[in-house]
C-alpha cells in the first residue's frame, strides 16, 4: 500500500479523540476509554488486514490472523530487556514491542518499511502513548542506524531474503559488543546441512527462498560471524495460532496446506515448522 493510498487512513487517525485511556499489555492488548466506539471500529476496519495481535480497542476486538501472544509467551523465558537497547526487525504493527515494555528497556525501535503497519502501530499507540520508535526502514538499513543494539528480535523475516547470510551479517553489524539476536525462521527436519529451495512458492508464499535444516541454519549464522548458536524452541504452526478471521483479507494457514494431508503444504513440501534460536556476538 502506497503513501497515496494510506493518506485517508492517516487523516482518520488525526481525527481520533483524545481521552484518558486504561491500557492492559497482556496476551490481548486491551485499551478502555469512554469514547465514540463506532468511530474506533470504523478506523480499525479501514486499517485491515490485521496480521499480528490480538487487540481490544474501546470495545472493538481485533481478532488478528496470528495469535502473536503464543510466540511471545514461548520466547518470554529466554530474554530480559531491562535497560537494554532493543530492535524488532519486521515489527509489523508493533504487538511484540508493546509487550516488551514490561521489561522497561532503555530504547525500543521497530524497523518495518510498510506504511500500513506503521499506521496500525500509530493507531494503537494513540492510546498506549509509548515511547517506542517506529522506523520505516528494512534490515538492510540496520547497520547504518544511529544506535547499536543490545538485543535484536528478527521473527519471521529470514526466509523472505534471497541472501540469508547477508541478512544475518546485517543483524551482526547492528549489534553492540556482546549483543544477542533472537531469531525465528522456517526449518525442515534432517540431520544434514541442506536447504529446501521451493520452485515458485512455499505454503502459497512466493518470496520464500530457502528453508534450511537446523544444521544449515547454524552454519549460516557462524559464517555471518556469530560465536554462539543456541536452539531455544521448535514448533509446528497450527490452526489455533494462524487462521482466517474477519479482520484479514484473503487466505490463511488452512488454505496453505494440503487438504488431504496437513503435514504437507499445498505444493507438497513439509508443512511450516519454526525454530527459535539465540545468537551471540562476542566482543573483539
Amino acid at each position: 500500500m502506497s503513501w497515496k493510498n494510506i493518506a485517508p487512513l492517516r487523516e482518520a487517525l488525526a481525527r481520533l479523540d483524545d481521552a484518558s485511556y486504561e491500557v492492559v499489555l497482556a496476551d490481548v492488548i486491551k485499551i478502555s476509554a469512554h469514547v465514540d466506539e463506532a468511530k474506533i471500529y470504523d478506523v480499525a476496519r479501514a486499517l485491515m488486514p490485521w496480521r499480528k495481535g490480538p487487540f481490544e480497542v474501546c470495545g472493538t476486538f481485533i481478532d488478528t490472523e496470528w495469535k502473536s501472544n503464543i510466540k511471545y509467551n514461548l520466547l518470554r523465558p529466554h530474554f530480559n530487556l531491562k535497560d537494554k537497547r532493543v530492535a524488532d526487525i519486521g515489527c509489523n504493527n508493533g504487538y511484540y514491542m508493546f509487550r516488551m515494555q514490561e521489561d522497561a528497556p532503555k530504547l525500543l525501535v521497530g524497523f518495518d518499511p510498510s506504511p500500513l503497519y506503521k499506521t496500525q502501530f500509530d493507531f494503537i499507540n494513540h492510546f498506549v502513548k509509548s515511547e517506542i520508535v517506529y522506523e520505516l526502514l528494512g534490515v538492510e538499513h540496520l547497520e547504518f542506524y544511529e544506535e547499536k543494539f543490545d538485543t535484536i528480535f528478527c521473527l519471521g523475516v529470514l526466509y523472505h531474503r534471497s541472501d540469508p547470510v547477508a541478512m544475518l551479517k546485517s543483524l551482526y553489524r547492528g549489534l553492540d559488543k556482546k549483543g544477542e539476536v533472537i531469531l525465528d525462521t522456517f526449518y525442515i527436519e534432517g540431520e544434514g546441512e541442506m536447504c529446501l529451495c521451493p520452485e515458485s512458492s512455499y505454503s502459497k508464499i512466493p518470496n520464500i527462498y530457502f528453508v534450511p535444516t537446523i544444521g544449515a541454519l547454524k552454519n549460516w549464522c557462524l559464517r555471518a560471524g556469530f560465536s554462539s548458536f543456541e536452539v531455544l524452541e521448535t514448533s509446528v504452526t497450527e490452526a489455533n495460532e494462524q487462521r482466517k478471521t474477519e479482520w484479514i483479507e484473503g487466505q490463511s494457514l488452512e488454505d496453505f496446506l494440503d487438504p488431504n494431508d496437513a503435514s504437507k503444504t499445498i505444493e507438497g513440501y513439509p508443512a511450516p515448522a519454526r525454530v527459535y534460536v539465540k545468537l551471540i556476538k562476542e566482543s573483539k
